[in-house]
C-alpha cells in the first residue's frame, strides 16, 4: 500500500478520499441541474394532447340524448358523425326543447360541412320557444343566420310576423343588403300595414332610414300600393 493514500472501499467501488467525488457522484447541480428540471411548453402541449386523445378514445355518454327522446338508431347516427362530448350536450339541448331526430342530425351535418362544431343548441331552443317551425330554423342555419342578429329574429317572430318574413329578413342580411330592422317591422304593423306589403318592403331592400318616412305616409292615408310604387322592385 503507498504511504499517505488510504482506500475506502464501498462494495466494489473503491474511492480515494482526496478525490473530487461530487464531479461523478452528481454531476448535474446548480445551473445544469436547474435546466434539467425546468418545465418544458413541449412537456405541457404533450399532455394536453395526450389528454385529449384519451378523451376521444373514451365512449360517449349518451344517456342525454336518450333522456332527451331521441331514438336509438338516431343516437347512433349523431355519435358516426364524430361528435364531442360537447357537442352532445348541444345536441340533447334542442331535441329536449323538441327538435326532431332528423333535423338534430341535418344540423349536425351543416356545421361539420363547414368544419365547425355544433354549438347551437340553446339558439334552436330559443327559435322554437318564438314559434319559428323546424324547417325554418334549418333553413336559418343554412344561411348561416345563428349569429349577433339571431335575437332580432326572434323579436319579429314573436311580434306576430311568419316564418317566411322571418327568413326574407335573414335572406337579406345574408346577402349584406338593407333590411327594415324588427322593432320597425313591428311599429308599421301597428300601424295598420298589411304583412304582406311589409314582406314585399323587406324584399325590395328598403333601408330602415326608411321606415319613418314609410309610417308618416300611411298615416296620412296613403295606400299600401302607394307606398310600393316608392320602391320599385328590382
Amino acid at each position: 500500500m503507498v504511504r499517505g493514500v488510504r482506500l475506502l472501499t464501498l462494495g466494489r467501488i473503491r474511492l480515494m478520499p482526496n478525490a473530487d467525488t461530487t464531479s461523478f457522484i452528481w454531476p448535474l447541480s446548480g445551473r445544469r441541474l436547474h435546466a434539467l428540471f425546468r418545465p418544458s411548453p413541449i412537456f405541457f402541449l404533450s399532455l394536453v394532447l395526450l389528454a385529449a386523445g384519451c378523451e376521444r378514445m373514451m365512449p360517449l355518454d349518451t344517456k342525454p340524448l336518450d333522456s332527451a327522446g331521441m331514438n336509438y338508431s338516431a343516437i347512433k347516427q349523431v355519435v358516426a358523425l364524430d361528435i364531442s362530448r360537447t357537442e352532445l350536450d348541444e345536441v340533447a339541448k334542442a331535441r329536449n326543447a323538441g327538435f326532431s331526430d332528423d333535423k338534430c342530425i341535418q344540423i349536425v351535418r351543416l356545421y361539420h360541412d363547414r368544419n365547425l362544431p355544433f354549438n347551437a343548441g340553446d339558439t334552436v331552443a330559443g327559435l322554437l320557444r318564438a314559434g319559428l317551425r323546424q324547417d325554418t330554423i334549418l333553413e336559418l342555419a343554412k344561411l348561416n343566420a345563428f349569429g349577433v342578429n339571431i335575437g332580432e329574429l326572434q323579436l319579429i317572430r314573436l311580434a306576430g310576423f311568419s316564418d317566411t318574413v322571418v327568413l326574407e329578413v335573414a335572406r337579406q342580411e345574408a346577402a349584406g343588403k338593407h333590411v327594415l330592422s324588427g322593432a320597425s317591422l313591428s311599429t308599421m304593423k301597428n300601424a295598420g300595414m298589411h304583412e304582406s306589403t311589409l314582406l314585399e318592403l323587406v324584399r325590395r331592400g328598403v333601408p330602415d332610414s326608411e321606415a319613418p318616412a314609410l309610417i308618416a305616409l300611411h298615416r296620412h292615408g296613403a295606400k299600401d300600393s302607394d307606398l310600393l310604387r316608392r320602391y320599385p322592385a328590382a
